[in-house]
């Protein structure tokens, strides 16, 4: 112990177990601070035994073999990447490596094997097949080596997102003849210890863990978690501390030997929650203690480990895998819902330094909003059909305590009093019944607000050009610059072209022309009262919904006018309304990133602000999904709420998720996939709740959720479903599927299957009289 932890070591061995597991829970939910909901994680995973030679002869362990015993010392590279290739196939995000320590010290056949392929050591073709995993499967590798030096660990950072060390005890004793380590030189304390300090300096981020009942004595189990804990203050480099139970096997020179008692086992994983820093996850596998899930959840662990829908453990042959739903089941009992995560965790993916840039685009193609991992293979704009259904939105879902602090929180809402980043940003963080709460709460609200009506509106899409000065790196619709290509050539439509649009629209049943385009280098001021006198022209009666904050923007600028001028001057010309587009997410931070030479979030907001002040009503949106966080939603929303609050002129929110394909920063790696299908759902419920009392009407894009993914959305607090788009582009650029134009049938039969009526409205919410076959 580097400190005097003599009274604190006391405690823990003589506190009632009660009473210490009591503590732990207090403990784990002070990791997930005032708001955050807390839950339970896991890693699935696929388990690559890549040799089951070592050069140690541990005296409980049944995984290390002998060559004569093995087809051959190692698995192939071939053998390698079908097991990889079958994990992606059943949905698993990380590929365990484990192995023996060293074999080649040992034996000659591992030696000899190694040699032949080129390699001179075994932690040499481990980094092999590890970047051949990572590149050509997309798993993320963890590597469990055995004992490492430091070049060797900055060696593996590139290609393994984690790895691990179990420091397994602190005794000197088990070293002696007769206990377990004997004859097994890589597990003396100090070289363990040494070898976890040296990942800590080569910075990669770290499991290790604790054995119960190979010997020690309940002392040296303490001091094996408090010399843990002194490491990570150090180094700051554990991601978890896995607590692991003894289980004696035939065939070993330990297969007589006694398990430690459950109640010793517990306190020992209760312990472990109490000394450890909280930001060190508490792990116990769930294989190893079947009959005492709930028990060891009390104990206070917040994630079960790797489990294999694939492989066996291969360490623990004999104890099989539980099925995720019974294990998501005993999760939601006790309050916890069970999510799945990355081989790396949160923190060391947001924080500088521990993420090695060549895993970074292989991180967040599996990631979601908070850096955990995504819910399903689903996307924005994806041609398969969304997880969730309009009778649960969330997909499979298990009853389970819901916290009075959420009901509060659901019950200011409701209010209408307005909530703060804190409690927004929780709502986002709800899993399980915890967000179907969410989900309910939005959509009772949904029904006082807006009743049971469906709206739309019948409107066609003019994008009269894609040609664009600025370089936004999620725009795949621009082709000015290098994302040029993906899909459509640049374009520039004259007055005529767009004029013959709008006549074609009105005698297609529609009543709002949206224009919208890239800024184009020759565009003036006049250029946009030029598009909007064509379509006034040639059709007086259509609402004209036309230009976004930055083209409005870019318009006074060349007329070199206050934006308030220019704005009462296209009210004047017969604009009805501006698209609140061009918002993207209200946080600097993030602009910065992804338009930097965009409107900053103030210049933006005083935009919309100014349009309302003379009389045009805009629409608001946010684009998510990409590199910003919850905490980012939050302040996106408090911003359109205080806007609202301020000038009333907001008619809808809109929330975009992300269309990836053919995103640039996606396509070089630089962004998550768009939102998880929970992200979207949770987006509608929670802007319904959040902008209670300032924006009553939230909108579901079906060009980027597809119809059905739309029809469930309307069963989480949303009430529109937009227009139908009739040449809708932009999102088809960034590879949508979904099409051009909504049959009006689809939209009724969207609003039907959740037990409502659909209207079709004016683009300002006004009633249409005329309705479409």
């Amino acid at each position: 112990m580097a400190r005097d932890d003599t009274a604190l070591v006391s405690r823990l061995l003589t506190t009632p177990l009660d009473e210490l597991m009591a503590e732990a829970r207090t403990r784990r939910g002070s990791r997930f601070g005032n708001y955050t909901p807390a839950r339970m994680t896991y890693s699935p995973k696929v388990f690559i035994p890549l040799t089951r030679l070592c050069a140690d002869v541990c005296h409980y362990c049944t995984f290390a073999t002998t060559p004569s015993r093995l087809e051959a010392p190692y698995l192939s590279e071939d053998e390698v990447l079908q097991i990889a290739r079958a994990g992606v196939a059943a949905g698993c995000k990380e590929a365990l490596f484990t192995l023996g320590d060293a074999p080649e010290r040992r034996y000659a056949a591992a030696r000899e094997w190694l040699a032949e392929r080129g390699f001179s050591r075994t932690i040499d073709y481990v980094r092999h097949c590890a970047e051949r995993v990572l590149l050509e499967t997309g798993l993320l590798p963890h590597v469990n080596a055995g004992v490492l030096e430091e070049e060797d660990w900055r060696m593996l950072r590139p290609v393994a997102a984690s790895v691990g060390l179990m420091l397994e005890s602190t005794s000197e004793r088990l070293m002696e003849k007769g206990m377990c380590h004997h004859g097994s030189p890589d597990k003396a304390p100090e070289v363990r210890l040494a070898s976890l300090a040296a990942a800590g300096r080569a910075r990669v981020p770290t499991t290790s863990g604790v054995l119960i009942g190979i010997g020690e004595r309940p002392e040296e189990r303490m001091g094996a978690l408090l010399a843990l804990r002194d490491l990570h203050e150090e180094h700051g480099h554990l991601q978890e501390v896995i607590v692991q139970n003894f289980c004696p096997k035939p065939g070993t020179k330990m297969s007589g030997a006694a398990e430690a008692t459950e109640n010793d086992f517990l306190r020992v994983v209760a312990a472990a929650r109490i000394v450890l820093p909280d930001t060190v996850s508490v792990q116990a596998p769930p294989n190893l203690n079947d009959e005492r899930l709930l028990e060891l959840i009390e104990a206070g662990i917040d994630d079960w480990g790797g489990i294999s829908p694939v492989t066996l453990d291969h360490v623990n042959p004999e104890a099989p895998w539980p099925e995720i739903e019974r294990l998501e089941a005993v999760c939601a009992r006790a309050g916890l819902p069970l999510v799945e995560r990355l081989t790396i965790y949160p923190r060391f993916v947001e924080e500088g330094g521990w993420l090695d840039d060549s895993l970074r685009p292989a991180v967040l193609r599996l990631a979601d909003a908070e850096a955990l991992g995504r819910d399903s293979r689903w996307s924005p704009g994806i041609a398969d059909r969304a997880p969730g259904t309009v009778k649960a939105p969330l997909g499979r879902r298990h009853e389970g305590p819901v916290a009075s602090q959420l009901h509060r929180i659901l019950d200011r809402a409701a209010s209408g009093t307005g909530l703060d980043e804190d409690q927004i940003a929780a709502l986002f963080a709800t899993r399980g019944a915890a967000a179907q709460a969410v989900i309910e709460a939005a959509d009772v609200l949904r029904a006082e607000v807006q009743g049971d009506d469906v709206t739309y509106v019948v409107n066609r899409n003019i994008n009269y050009t894609n040609i664009c000065t600025h370089a936004c790196s999620f725009c795949a619709f621009s082709k000015t610059s290098s994302k040029a290509g993906f899909r459509d050539k640049p374009y520039d439509l004259d007055l005529e072209e767009i004029a013959a649009r709008a006549r074609e629209a009105v005698a297609r049943g529609a009543t709002e022309v949206c224009l919208q385009g890239g800024i184009h280098p020759r565009y003036t001021g006049e250029t946009y009262l030029s598009i909007l006198r064509a379509v006034k022209d040639a059709r007086p009666q259509l609402h004209v919904h036309a230009f976004s904050p930055l083209e409005v923007s870019q318009g006074a600028r060349t007329l070199e006018m206050p934006v308030s001028d220019y704005l009462s001057m296209l009210r004047d010309a017969g604009l009805g309304s501006l698209p609140g587009t061009a918002a993207e997410i209200l946080c600097d931070d993030i602009r910065e990133r992804i338009c930097p030479d965009k409107l900053t979030t103030q210049e933006w907001l005083d935009v919309v602000a100014s349009a309302h002040r003379v009389g045009l009503p805009t629409t608001s949106t946010i684009m998510f999904g990409h590199l910003e966080s919850p905490r980012h939603w939050a302040k996106h929303l408090l911003a359109l709420r205080d806007l609202q609050l301020d000038t009333g002129g907001i008619t809808e929110f809109v929330p975009l998720p992300l269309v990836h394909m053919e995103a640039p920063f996606y396509r070089k790696g630089q962004c998550r996939k768009g939102p998880t299908w929970r992200e979207a759902v949770m987006m509608h419920a929670v802007a319904r709740l959040a902008l209670h009392g300032a924006i009553g009407s939230i909108q579901v894009s079906w060009v980027k959720l597809g119809m059905p993914g739309a029809a469930a959305v309307l069963a989480a607090g949303a009430n529109d479903l937009g227009g139908v788009l009739m040449d809708e582009s932009i999102s088809r650029a960034a590879g949508a599927s979904h099409g051009q134009l909504a049959d009006v049938a689809d939209m009724r039969a969207a609003a039907e299957s959740v037990g409502r009526r659909l209207r079709q409205r004016t683009t300002l919410y006004k009633d249409v009289t005329a309705e479409m076959a």
